[in-house]
Formats: structure tokens, sequence, C-alpha cells
């Protein structure tokens, strides 16, 4: 048997089976100092965690005997263990990064599950929500100040003046997201070293039991958590590619107003993290430990001149395709015309409508409201110095003006994707996906008549901003963004 220690646990280790005895310590955070709390934190763990990670979390067992001879599973009790699957280290997912082996797709999975355990949870009281946030960030700056050394504490005094200044800009946002139900019981330390690879999956575990003001949060914040510390570790690319996930999933695009702020005060947190631990080793916290966190949060901060892409192209001519693979080489969030327009409508990604052309959610009116939100997230996005990426067909040239409006407005840099194919790719590629009713996409082969039927061409004048994408023949990414990257 080996023991893993920390300040407030020790971990048993079987080889099969983790033991988590809570030690019997008071700090100004936590109180284990009796058996009866130490019980009830314990069930309290187990309950959160068994929500994203019930392979892993299988009960609370009594440890009956004495000092020298323990017996799990024995009462009365002396003492009481989470039992848990013991797993190897080096299926951390901080590990997996560092190892290079972390692929975007498991990342987009679990950005699904979480922004549906999210939708799962009951709101808060959102009455605090604004206050909470700010208390919170800078209590933070206050705690870092101490363990910080002097050398940092220049550009820590620029992030907290930027931190009072966002948080007085947004709380009224934050308000209004309490209380439409965004405030929630999250998992509340969703960081690399909290989630595992496991069968293929990503589970988090070590959910935060000791302070339930810790985990109650707005759920973007939990979001950008993760988000967050993969730019921490050099991998911003994944980073944005779960935030997608999460995004197209949950639909809370109006989560990018105040993303930013929690991403900062996050990296600052794991800031403080690092701090504290490289001086219980060494007595001072080295530049080299702090400064990923503390040039994350950086960059969250610096202004930078957005990006905001449209697609244009008929049903079949592979938009979803280009933009996916575009995400994480251009650090972009993406939204869906398909997936929004389910949403208007109450619908899931995968529901089935049966609306024929120019009825039901393909009426004029319904595609009216499905623009003027991909609009409306385009504006959020950019607003926010996000880039960002909109497929939709964007066959009519209204449509188009109004993105490209929303550019100017905030300044951004603006580019049309112009997919395309032969026909005869189109027709086949959109008959076999509604052969198969598996893609959000309803659109028929009558669908893409009607839209060679009534689209209307790109303009001259829209031509300077359009990059031609051939979907016929393998995509050639870099070649790709490097254009991109070209364009105004």
């Amino acid at each position: 048997m080996r023991v893993a220690e920390t300040h407030i646990s020790w971990v048993f280790l079987t080889g099969e089976y983790a033991y988590k005895v809570k030690k019997p310590v008071k700090f100004p955070f936590l109180d284990f100092s009796t058996l009866e709390r130490r019980q009830r934190f314990c069930e309290e763990e187990l309950r959160l965690n068994r929500r994203l990670a019930p392979q892993l979390y299988l009960a609370v067992v009594p440890i009956g005997g004495n000092d020298r001879a323990p017996r799990v599973g024995v009462e009365p009790a002396i003492e009481y263990a989470v039992k848990m699957r013991e797993f190897p280290e080096e299926a951390r997912l901080d590990r997996v990064v560092v190892a290079g082996a972390l692929a975007p797709e498991p990342l987009r999975a679990f950005g699904e599950r979480l922004a549906r355990f999210h939708a799962e949870q009951a709101p808060l009281d959102p009455s605090q929500a604004a206050a909470s946030a700010l208390a919170g960030a800078l209590e933070n700056f206050d705690e870092l100040r101490a363990a910080l050394p002097a050398r940092e504490l220049h550009e820590l005094a620029a992030l907290r003046n930027w931190t009072e200044e966002r948080a007085a800009s947004i709380a009224p946002t934050i308000e209004r997201r309490a209380a439409l139900g965004r405030y929630r019981e999250c998992h509340g330390d969703l960081h690399l070293e909290n989630l595992l690879m496991y069968d293929g999956k990503i589970l988090a575990f070590d959910a935060l039991e000791f302070d339930p003001r810790l985990r109650e949060t707005d759920v973007v914040s939990e979001a950008s958590f993760l988000a967050m510390d993969l730019a921490a570790h050099g991998r911003a690319d994944l980073g944005y590619e779960f935030l997608t996930a999460y995004l197209e999933a949950s639909g809370d695009y109006d989560g990018l107003d105040v993303l930013r702020f929690y991403a900062v005060h996050l990296a600052l947190v794991r800031t403080k993290v690092r701090a504290l631990k490289a001086a219980q080793k060494s007595g001072t916290a080295g530049h080299s430990a702090l400064a990923p966190y503390l040039e994350t949060a950086r960059d969250f901060v610096a202004h930078r001149t957005p990006l905001l892409i449209i697609t244009h192209g008929l049903s079949g001519s592979g938009k979803t395709h280009v933009t996916q693979a575009l995400i994480g080489g251009l650090r972009a969030v993406r939204v869906r015309s398909d997936l929004e327009r389910k949403r208007l409508h109450g619908l899931d990604a995968s529901a089935r409508s049966g609306s024929a052309v120019g009825s039901g959610l393909y009426d004029s009116g319904s595609t009216a409201r499905t623009y003027s939100r991909l609009a409306e997230v385009a504006a959020a996005a950019v607003r926010n110095g996000f880039d960002a990426i909109v497929d939709a067909t964007f066959l009519r040239r209204t449509e188009r003006d109004a993105l490209s409006r929303i550019a100017r407005e905030h300044d951004a840099r603006f580019a049309i994707l112009d997919c395309v194919a032969p026909e005869e790719v189109l027709r086949g590629r959109v008959a076999a996906r509604a052969a198969e009713s598996r893609d959000a996409s309803e659109a028929s082969v009558a669908v893409l008549d009607h839209q060679l039927a009534e689209q209307d061409p790109l303009g001259g004048d829209e031509q300077r901003a359009t990059i031609s994408v051939p979907t016929d023949a393998p995509l050639d990414v870099p070649k790709l963004l490097a254009a991109l990257r070209r364009l105004n």
C-alpha cells in the first residue's frame, strides 16, 4: 500500500481502490476537526463527485478497529473514507497535455457533457451573485500580494485595476445572468489536475466539498476555468475546441460578456495556488512557476483586434467541416445556424421537425430570427475581443451585410469563407446526410434546389474579403489560416 498526502487529507492507494481520509484539521476555510464533520464532508464529497465521475466515486466507508490495526468496513467507526477506484497519475489531464497526447475530440465531448451537467443543476438564489464575484476577485488579490515576489506586484496592480473596472461594467450582466438561472452549484475547481482520461473519456473529480461558496458560481465561470488552464499549459487551441463545444451545447453565448473577467480571476487563483505551494517547498515562489498563469491573465486582458468570419455556401458544401478545422488554429468561438435555429424552437440539435422548404423552422420569420440570433452572438464575441466564426449559408446579401456591419461597428476584421463544391457532390452529400438523420441540418435535395434558384451571388465588393474554399479536395488548414491572417 502507498500513501499520498495533502495538507487536508491522506489517500491510501491499494492498486485497485483508493481510500481518501480527511485529516482532523481546522483552518479558516474548512473544519474537519470532529469525526462527525469528517463523515459529513466525506458524504458531501461523494455526492458532488458522483455527478461527473460516478465511475470513480464508489461509497463512503467506515474504518473501524484501532490506530494500529484499522479495518475498512468495520463499525464502530474511528474514521471514515471516500472509497474510489484508483487511477494512474499519468492519466491526469495535466500529465496528458505535457505528454502531447490530448486530442480535441475528448475535449469536445466533455464540453457537451459539462453543458448538460450545468443544465441539470438547480438555479441558486441570485441576490448576491455580482457582489460575491467581485468580493472573491478582490480577496484573491489581497492574498496574492502576500504570496507573490515583490517583482510581480506592479503587474498585479495593473491586473487589479482592470478587474475593478471590468467588474463595475459587467455587474448588471452578472446579476441578469443570475436572475436567468445561470448561477448554479458547479464542480468548483475545474482545472487540468482535477480532470482524468478514463476509458477514452474525460472525467472531472475532486470537486470542492468544504466550501459551497467556491462551487456556487456562474456556469460560464466554470467553463472559462478549463479553457484558461489549457491556455496556461500552452494549448489555447484546445481551450477553444472545448469552449466552442460547450457553447454550442449550452447556447450560453451571452456568457462571453463575462468570460474574460472570470478567466482572469481564475488564472490569478491558480497563480496564488502555485505561489503558496512553491513557498511551502522552498520559501519563495519562483517566476517560472508563476509565469504561465500571470501571462495567461495578461493575455486575456490585452486589447486585440478580433476577426469575424462568416461562411457562404449551399447545403452540403462542407461549411461545418471547414469551420471545425479552424477553431483551434484561430483560437475562435463558433456559432452554427443549424443549432441556433433548433434552439429558438426549443428543439434538440438532433430533433427532426419535418419542415418543408420555406415552412416551419425554415419559413421567413424563423430564418430572420435565426440570423438575428447569429448577429447577436457575433457582436457579443467581437466586442469582448474574441475571434468568431458564424457557420450558416449566408445566401442572402442582406444577411451578409448585417454581419459585415457588426464587424465595422466593433473595429473587427471581416472575412467570408466561400465553401464550394460541384453540384453533383452537393447533391450526394445532402442526400446521404438526410438518410442518416444525425446532423442538426435538415436540408434535403429539395432545399438545395431552392437555394440554387434563389441565392444572391457574392458582390464584387464582397470578393475583397472572400476566400474560396473548394471542399471536394483535401482541406489545407495551414494555407487557409495564413490566408485569413493576411486579410484586412
